[in-house]
């Protein structure tokens, strides 16, 4: 898409209340089995321990446009290694998923995320946009490490606030590390304990902009 073209998105979308304002649930499923994933997925199950990957390919761009291009689009912390940063959010937000995830079938989770897409300084101080997330996650058993399903991708996304909001928002202690932790540790505990896994939200066109990045 050219820059033209994506200015041009920008503008329509953030013209329409509706673009980036609904947190409801909605999944898009194409390649995710529904039947087979409910059957191999306990409904009680105790996450004893986890092991996050961020691969070292995955590229990261510190590019300050609205919707930067790349794997790996992170500000939250200051400038560093961002694959390494990124690792410990997903930790602490498989924590968050641990704890509430301490009684049934025993289960050991590894991550390996695919995308972590953020807002840019500029995005972040203007319109805002959405926060978007891929990820696998396989079980095993803790003991044995025999894989207990398939491997499943989930895609998860977030309304990321901007301008005044995020100004009130990081005032009131609702980081965008705070807020994306949080919502990764409730995207993961869905994935492994409601039939179907976690529904994504439908966040509108820069949602749909940002997968194709």
């Amino acid at each position: 898409m050219s820059t033209v073209l994506k200015s041009l998105a920008l503008v329509l979308c953030f013209g329409v209340a509706a673009c980036g304002s609904v947190e409801t649930a909605s999944r898009a499923s194409v390649n995710h089995d529904l039947a087979t994933s409910a059957a191999i997925q306990p409904r009680a199950l105790s996450l004893t321990q986890f092991r996050v990957e961020v691969p070292e390919h995955l590229r990261v761009s510190e590019l300050n446009a609205y919707l930067p291009s790349g794997d790996i689009v992170w500000r939250g912390d200051p400038a560093g290694d961002r694959h390494a940063q990124v690792k410990a959010i997903f930790e602490a937000g498989l924590s968050q998923a641990q704890a509430r995830m301490a009684a049934g079938t025993p289960v050991a989770a590894t991550v390996t995320v695919r995308r972590f897409h953020a807002l840019s300084e500029k995005a972040r101080y203007t319109t805002g946009g959405v926060h978007h997330m891929v990820f696998d996650i396989a079980l095993t058993d803790p003991a044995t490490g025999v894989p207990l399903g398939p491997v499943r991708t989930v895609t998860t996304d977030l309304v990321a606030f901007g301008g005044n909001k995020a100004i009130k928002a990081d005032a009131r202690g609702e980081t965008q590390k705070v807020r994306i932790t949080r919502h990764l540790g409730q995207a993961v505990t869905e994935e492994l304990t409601q039939p179907g896994g976690h529904q994504n939200a439908r966040l509108g066109l820069i949602q749909a902009m940002n997968r194709g990045l």
